[in-house]
């Protein structure tokens, strides 16, 4: 990802995490939940910004599995990172706003168990990558593309099986009151996944960069 556009992304973001809080609390209070219902506005974002971290991850990962190309892999990388740390952030608001919503913390559901299953999927790669040894950027990729492929599977899990979880469809749908929050929330999450991306994955070009430096050292 071009380096210049990190300032502007990150400009971006700021400005719009500054304004966020405000036009929250301006926000009306949902009639059932009262205050516990703004937690949505964040556990919404983040868990879109762990998709278009896994969609990263997984079309990175095929683009390595079948050129080898150095840039798809570093791009993976530092995406599945950054899925993992957006989906804890989904796993720890879900259950926040859970309790006042559903009465309970937690519940072994379809929607809820596949995040922790997808959750756990990105936890494998990271630990594959760091410890895998020989080969184990591969294998690693093809993992990135299994989670990819969960992704749909868990976005529409409300919509086929019974879930204490609502519906995807409901967000579409939301007032303008509350619409409005979310959606400026949403752009935040996903300029902040897309400014944290580019740093993450020049600092892996770095750290490439310094290791081939390493190997010229040692061959001479």
């Amino acid at each position: 990802m071009n380096k210049r556009l990190f300032p502007v992304l990150t400009a971006v973001s700021l400005l719009v995490f500054v304004s966020a809080p405000i036009i929250i609390v301006r926000a009306p209070y949902e009639s059932t939940m009262g205050l516990v219902q703004k937690i949505f506005y964040f556990h919404f974002p983040s868990w879109m910004a762990m998709f278009l971290s896994i969609f990263i991850l997984g079309i990175s990962s095929v683009f390595y599995l079948f050129r080898r190309t150095p840039v798809a892999d570093r791009l993976a990388v530092s995406a599945a990172e950054l899925a993992a740390i957006f989906g804890l952030m989904g796993l720890i608001t879900g259950p926040l706003w859970g309790i006042k919503a559903w009465g309970v913390w937690w519940q072994w559901d379809a929607r809820l168990t596949m995040a922790v299953i997808l959750e756990l999927i990105l936890a494998a790669y990271l630990l594959l990558r760091q410890y895998g040894g020989a080969g184990s950027d591969r294998l690693a990729a093809g993992l990135g593309i299994f989670a990819m492929a969960n992704v749909p599977f868990l976005y529409v899990s409300t919509e086929i099986w019974r879930t204490v979880h609502p519906r995807t469809s409901v967000v579409p749908t939301l007032p303008v009151d509350f619409g409005i929050p979310l959606w400026w929330s949403f752009g935040g999450f996903i300029v902040l996944c897309l400014a944290l991306l580019s740093a993450r994955s020049r600092l892996e070009e770095q750290r490439a960069t310094l290791d081939r430096l390493y190997l010229a050292l040692e061959e001479d």
